[in-house]
């Protein structure tokens, strides 16, 4: 562990030690360092059996267990932290103008310019499109005001770190550090009320506050130095907005009936809001900085004209302005900039402005005045990253997208046909499309126009979206549509080129195509395709469908953008962003990459001002090498030579996976062994777990099938399956070719390495013991104990993530640590299982709070949920 982590983790570690004798006394620190001890010898291969471990566990009053499982969540908060002061500090380390990182924007304009050379490479910047889009999916098991309580502990951290050792301001910085730890001590893990909508709405805003609205120019000043470092700010930028953020936060209602259409006009008044009071006030910080006399930097005739007008429309607010800036027409404009955002913010319909387009035709007068009277450094500084800013977020910060499910549109449908009294539920969707209407109308056709339909299987659940429409608002009002299929299960991919045919023949997208320059847009699902066919055919069968996807547009002459559909865990797509990109079939990125970002991921990515900043390099580094031919050359002989072994591998992968889920009973088996019935009562957002009443896996959400099996510490839907679809193929040199030349298949393999790491056989094996089926439990460790032996055989690793030592060692690091929290969890659950009718109801209550705090830990040391 490098020496400035080590240090961090003990300084933390310590100081947590301190405010638990504090508040619970010696004892409490005592039982916690005795199951530290244990779980750490246990797994260094000193002799502590598990039966000592669990002995030791159960000893202790069930309040006594819920504090140290506590302790070991609240350990896990400040570990990531420093880890993430960590890697902040390694970015900053390798921030070298002359020798830009690898994987940045830097490197790849570099390759590329090398490569293709400059006329290839601004077309390339230029159509470059990064779309990140934020759910509210129930994966971010930390309540908001512990988040808050961390990033305190993060400030004072930084403070304590940037002291001159022995100072008086080392000495407050550690007392207010030990005093933020102590407030996230006593801060409860649980959240005691279910998120609704517009809280998990509230909570994506901080993201976009404290990191989003400012990282985002500085990742556009990054491309445009790398693309003309010559005179960089002294010129129009040569690098346009390339991100464009998107949302279903407040907009998704597929199986969720607390987001109406009510929350829908809500959720974008809060983007709104947000966004609006950003671009307020940096277009007032920048206008009172702006002190350039006009005798010194001469206003352009434009921009006299413009104040003119504007005088002559409100001659108090520029007299105010004028009376603070006399004889500086630039700043006046500025300033009366900020005031009519301020007024459109509060709704002042006369001062406001009509859009963003207004705003900016205001900004680039300014740019264009000063760059003329030669005050170029003022012109394309500070000024440009307002102006990126404002054509980036609009007033309206993220595009909100509707979701919902094809059968709601069908049954709505059929009741509108047959004149019957629409349902409450077909009343909602009509309101829904109308609230689109009105979002249009206010905000602007691009703050609210993809609707995407849930389970497509047709063009005609494409074309009833347009009926609705019609119908919701007959008079020819209908909003401008840009209807969006979802294919999810194996069935519906390999259907997905013949969906397209049909709709083709649709008026409404014929139109769309015309109006946009061909643009069509295809969402494809990770998360309930791997739940239905397993993660190794659901990746292959994803490719493949990437694969017919861009050639069925290349031959429609359509610019065709595929949405990936990805979760944080593995199980559900997950992984690193910019490796996913540059895996993907070749011709299926052109340019263009949108992304879902959900929940933990969310905060994992965009916590931190250079992390987040990080991530979007990352990705628009891998948008742009993906486009390249050499990188879709590469991909495509690979495919071509390896797909004959990749199909026996996704066959066997699938019989083997189908066959264990398909078992009689195994859903009730499932749900014995983990706490999958749990995991709703840990509130983590407005979303039910299941789609319906039903019981059975069909129903069930893929967030809870994979954060359920995560907390078993069995990471099923990461690996099952690999280990016979790799033994299909007796060639274990093919399979190592395989896995360096082609990215596709590298990234499955570490991918699953990934899984397999953060998976425990022994407790694993515990967990599944529970559901008294041994055959089950058998065929499950006999395909990890496959999987793993042949994983390794094929990548050529004498160990498990050999070849990430970052990632490996922040793994080791954690895995001791989930095991205490696991050996607690599992006295809660086997007494939950096996003796909850004798258990009084304090016991019950109890042992329900020990299960989902240990839950809650869990998450944090694997740092992932669903």
């Amino acid at each position: 562990m490098p020496d400035q982590l080590r240090s961090d983790v003990r300084l933390l570690g310590g100081m947590l030690g301190t405010i638990l004798a504090e508040s619970g006394g010696e004892d409490l620190l005592a039982d916690v360092e005795r199951l530290r001890h244990a779980v750490i010898g246990a797994r260094d291969g000193a002799a502590v059996p598990g039966e000592e471990i669990t002995r030791l566990v159960a000893s202790w009053p069930l309040e006594r267990a819920k504090e140290v499982a506590r302790a070991f969540t609240v350990y896990f908060h400040l570990v990531n932290l420093a880890e993430e002061h960590h890697r902040m500090r390694a970015l900053r380390e390798r921030d070298d103008a002359d020798n830009p990182p690898r994987e940045s924007l830097a490197a790849a304009v570099r390759d590329i310019r090398a490569e293709l050379g400059e006329d290839r490479l601004r077309e390339l910047v230029a159509g470059m499109e990064f779309h990140p889009v934020l759910t509210a999916h129930p994966t971010e098991a930390r309540r908001r005001a512990v988040s808050t309580s961390i990033q305190r502990v993060s400030a004072q951290l930084e403070r304590l770190r940037g002291a001159h050792p022995g100072s008086s301001e080392e000495a407050e910085a550690h007392r207010r550090l030990l005093e933020e730890i102590d407030l996230l001590w006593r801060t409860s893990q649980l959240r005691s009320t279910r998120l609704d909508p517009l809280d998990e709405v509230r909570t994506a805003m901080a993201a976009f506050d404290e990191t989003i609205f400012r990282v985002v120019p500085e990742v556009y000043r990054t491309l445009d130095t790398a693309v003309d470092p010559e005179g960089v700010g002294l010129r129009p930028s040569r690098a346009k907005p390339f991100v464009r953020y998107g949302s279903w936060i407040g907009g998704d209602r597929d199986g969720n009936p607390f987001v109406t259409h009510e929350v829908t006009r809500e959720a974008i008044a809060i983007q709104s809001e947000h966004v609006l009071r950003a671009l307020e006030n940096v277009c007032g910080r920048i206008g009172r900085t702006l002190t350039v006399a006009a005798e010194l930097t001469p206003a352009s005739g434009d921009l006299l004209d413009t104040l003119a007008t504007a005088r002559a429309g409100y001659p108090r607010v520029l007299g105010r302005i004028a009376k603070r800036s006399p004889d500086e027409p630039h700043r006046q404009l500025l300033l009366y900039a900020a005031e009519r955002l301020r007024a459109t913010r509060e709704r002042n319909a006369d001062l406001a402005y009509p859009g963003p387009e207004a705003l900016l035709a205001d900004l680039r007068v300014v740019q264009e005045s000063l760059a003329a009277a030669g005050a170029v450094r003022q012109a394309y500084g500070e000024l440009q990253h307002l102006i990126w800013q404002a054509e980036t977020f609009g007033f309206h910060l993220a595009e909100l997208e509707i979701r919902q499910h094809s059968g709601v549109h069908a049954r709505a449908l059929a009741e509108l046909r047959a004149g019957e009294e629409p349902s409450e539920q077909t009343a909602e969707v009509l309101a829904t499309l109308r609230v689109v209407a009105w979002i249009q109308e206010r905000f602007g056709v691009d703050a609210c126009r993809r609707y995407v339909v849930s389970f497509t299987q047709s063009a005609e659940d494409v074309a009833n979206v347009y009926e609705l429409a019609r119908r919701a608002l007959p008079t020819g009002r209908a909003p401008v549509l840009d209807v969006v299929p979802l294919f999810e299960t194996g069935a519906d991919l390999e259907a997905s080129p013949r969906v397209l045919d049909g709709m083709l023949e649709l008026p409404e997208i014929q139109h769309r195509l015309a109006a946009t320059g061909g643009r069509l847009e295809v969402m494809l699902g990770y998360s309930d395709s791997a739940k239905d066919v397993g993660p190794v055919s659901a990746t292959l069968r994803l490719y493949d469908a990437q694969a017919q996807l861009a050639d069925w547009a290349q031959r429609h002459d359509v610019r065709l953008t595929l949405f990936h559909g990805r979760g944080g865990a593995l199980g559900r797509g997950g992984g690193p962003a910019n490796r996913a990109v540059l895996a993907q079939a070749p011709g299926s990125v052109a340019g263009r990459f949108k992304v879902t970002e959900q929940g933990e991921v969310i905060f994992a990515r965009y916590g931190q001002r250079a992390i987040a900043r990080r991530h979007v390099e990352q990705v628009g580094h891998a948008v742009l090498m993906a486009s390249t031919p050499a990188v879709q050359d590469h991909a495509a002989a690979a495919a071509e030579r390896f797909r004959g072994t990749a199909d026996r591998i996704a066959e066997a992968a699938h019989t083997a996976y189908r066959a264990l889920i398909d078992t009689d009973g195994f859903a009730e088996w499932f749900s014995r062994v983990s706490p999958l019935e749990e995991l709703g009562d840990l509130r983590l957002g407005s979303r039910p777990s299941r789609r319906s009443a039903a019981r059975g896996l069909a129903d069930l959400r893929a967030i809870p099938w994979v954060f359920a099996w995560t907390q078993t510490r069995v990471n099923l839907p990461g690996w099952y399956g690999l280990g016979s679809g790799l033994a299909a193929v007796s060639d274990l040199d093919e399979l190592h070719a395989a896995y360096q030349e082609w990215p596709l298949f590298a990234s499955l393999l570490d991918n699953a390495e990934m899984s397999l790491a953060k998976t425990d056989r022994t407790i694993a094996g515990r967990y599944l013991a529970l559901g008294d089926r041994p055959e089950l439990t058998e065929r499950v460790l006999a395909e990890y104990d496959r999987t793993r032996d042949l994983v390794l055989r094929v990548t050529r690793h004498r160990r498990l993530l050999e070849n990430r030592t970052v990632l490996s060692r922040a793994v080791d690091l954690r895995n001791p640590y989930v095991d205490a929290l696991s050996h607690l969890q599992l006295r809660a659950l086997e007494a939950l299982r096996t003796e909850s009718e004798h258990l009084s109801e304090g016991d019950h209550e109890h042992l329900e709070q020990l299960l989902l705090l240990s839950v809650n830990g869990v998450a944090a040391g694997l740092q992932n949920t669903g």
